[in-house]
């Protein structure tokens, strides 16, 4: 059974840190592209950034130079380390695991980021 569980969310005053992770079981973490995904209330859920399996990341505008991504397949968890958090930044975060020649995609279950004073 596949499994990717996020942790790290929570309640944050602007200008903190916070860093999500998300831990994968079930699959060959390594090979899969993994994308960090944000849905905030009456908005579309948006790419905020991925991880290639050999280590490439892109990011959106709004969290260039805040974000980053990073992946640990010893561990097999991806982490999004969040800087400088705004409160347009509050979202559910979801992590998603993605491999298009194999068919597979996979998403965590969400958790919450808040980053209000």
């Amino acid at each position: 059974q596949v499994q990717l569980v996020e942790s790290g969310g929570g309640l944050v005053q602007p200008g903190g840190s916070l860093r999500l992770s998300c831990a994968a079981s079930g699959i060959i973490f390594s090979i899969y592209g993994v994308g960090w995904y944000r849905q905030a209330p009456g908005k579309q859920r948006e790419l905020v950034a991925r991880i290639t399996s050999g280590g490439s990341t892109n990011y959106v505008d709004s969290v260039n130079g805040r974000f980053t991504i990073s992946r640990d397949n010893a561990k097999d968890t991806v982490y999004l380390q969040m800087n400088s958090l705004q409160p347009e930044d509050t979202a559910v975060y979801y992590c998603n695991a993605n491999h298009a020649r194999l068919g597979r995609d996979y998403w965590g279950q969400g958790t919450q980021v808040t980053v209000s004073s």
